[in-house]
């Protein structure tokens, strides 16, 4: 029996009927996955280890959360599923999120962190010290991920998700999400805890 609830063995970007499933399921089988960014000109890329679940309207952490509705922030997020809803945090950093369920359900996933494969010394130079991709800010910015990628389809370049090794569950850590008040206590954060690079344990 497999133990993992990964995606599973596949190659090439992963395609918009597998991301059209619920957060949650998504934020647990994007572990493993990798994605990989042609941003800015230079290739950089890595492995997701950790992930965080926004489920929609019910979820009062989501920024389509009822008490919200529908505006111009948000309307990426009601986008089709597999492309990328990129909002700023505190008004300073840029977070990569994959957009999941049917079209016109606000869900998605944040990518919070990372490990690099590939254009380490790119994303180093891009960050300018050494925390490269622990962390969805620090990941971003490492990707050289900004507003131009807003509702860009995941499955193509300059930035696109592909199928990984799956994550077996035995090392998956479910915890609460990071660095919200609202919603605070649900268990939507996944992350892979053998990876140095999950920004929190």
């Amino acid at each position: 029996m497999n133990d993992s609830a990964g995606p599973g063995p596949r190659s090439g970007p992963i395609d918009a009927d597998f991301l059209s499933r619920s957060a949650v399921e998504v934020a647990r089988a994007l572990l493993g996955c990798t994605v990989r960014s042609d941003c800015a000109g230079e290739r950089t890329a890595g492995r997701i280890v950790e992930t965080e679940a926004y489920t929609g309207p019910e979820d009062d952490a989501c920024h389509a959360a009822e008490r919200i509705g529908r505006t111009a922030r948000n309307a990426p997020l009601f986008g089709p599923p597999g492309t990328a809803y990129i909002h700023r945090n505190y008004g300073i950093h840029w977070l990569l999120n994959v957009v999941t369920g049917p079209e016109g359900f606000p869900a998605g996933v944040l990518l919070r962190a990372v490990e690099p494969t590939e254009g380490i010394d790119v994303m180093r130079r891009r960050r300018g010290r050494a925390e490269l991709t622990n962390g969805p800010a620090r990941l971003a910015q490492a990707l050289a991920v900004g507003p131009d990628m807003q509702g860009h389809r995941l499955d193509h370049p300059p930035l696109s998700v592909h199928w990984g090794e799956p994550v077996p569950e035995a090392v998956v850590r479910v915890t609460t999400r990071v660095g919200i008040s609202r919603a605070a206590d649900q268990p939507l954060r996944f992350y892979d805890r053998r990876s140095r690079w999950v920004s929190k344990r």
